[in-house]
């Protein structure tokens, strides 16, 4: 029981202390940093590119760090036009993969309805996507073209969502339609939760788990090392979807799984 008291108020603790970080700097270094961003960003330059990735990284691993995510990164992201093809376990994945290197992201069209979080990923460039509408996967796939045209990396969680205790999912290989318009390579991404040695499964959602209440748990957990593995690219010129979509989920799932 003392042991059971003892890891409440841990909890506690760590939830307090986490929250009134986290709300000191969304009052006040929030707005200055994604003015930032946009600054470099509307400057259209190699250098403001940079500068803005180079922020929107600061950014990013700063959130990933209030709720008590220490990031090791190992492999190197592919330079220049590439889309990223990630496993998906939380939302907290996002934050993570872009403390990691930058890029943009395909998301659900419902994060533009999260507070905060939305202004966050228009800032990024996040390309929103409406699940199950034809003709939002096709101004999606155009847009991710026009990204990748532009030099830039583009990440997709080709699972389609996360579902909570389900193993990894099969990868949708219509979302692969971007790579092979523009020839650019695929290169897959683990990302993998770590705490004392084991798989911490529980910053995913757990069955029935609302947004509001995972947020809150994960500013109460212990610390979590987020593990970003990036996997040799897979060339996708003259290429089926599917192969790619099945190449890239046995790389990710063989290095989680190590």
């Amino acid at each position: 029981l003392e042991r059971i008291m003892m890891s409440i108020l841990a909890s506690i603790l760590r939830f307090t202390f986490r929250s009134l970080l986290l709300i000191g700097f969304l009052l006040f270094l929030l707005a200055p940093s994604l003015m930032r961003v946009n600054y470099y960003r509307r400057l259209d330059t190699g250098e403001g590119s940079r500068k803005a990735d180079r922020a929107g990284v600061r950014l990013s691993k700063r959130l990933a760090w209030f709720f008590g995510m220490r990031l090791q990164v190992t492999g190197e992201p592919q330079p220049g036009a590439v889309l990223m093809a990630a496993n998906h376990i939380s939302w907290l994945d996002i934050p993570v993969l872009h403390g990691a290197s930058a890029m943009g992201f395909v998301s659900k069209a419902e994060v533009e309805n999260w507070p905060v979080f939305r202004y966050i990923a228009r800032t990024g460039g996040t390309i929103f996507h409406q699940r199950g509408n034809h003709d939002s996967a096709a101004g999606v796939n155009s847009l991710m073209v026009e990204r990748l045209q532009l030099g830039r990396a583009v990440t997709i969680f080709p699972e389609g969502g996360i579902q909570p205790g389900a193993p990894m999912r099969v990868f949708h290989a219509r979302m692969f339609k971007a790579a092979v318009d523009v020839g650019c390579p695929v290169q897959p991404v683990a990302v993998r939760y770590m705490r004392d040695g084991k798989v911490d499964e529980a910053v995913s959602f757990r069955v029935g788990e609302s947004m509001a209440v995972n947020f809150c748990r994960q500013l109460a957990r212990p610390k979590t090392v987020a593990e970003v593995h990036f996997l040799p690219s897979i060339s996708a010129l003259d290429q089926p979807r599917r192969v790619l979509a099945e190449g890239a989920r046995a790389a990710v799932i063989t290095r989680y799984e190590s």
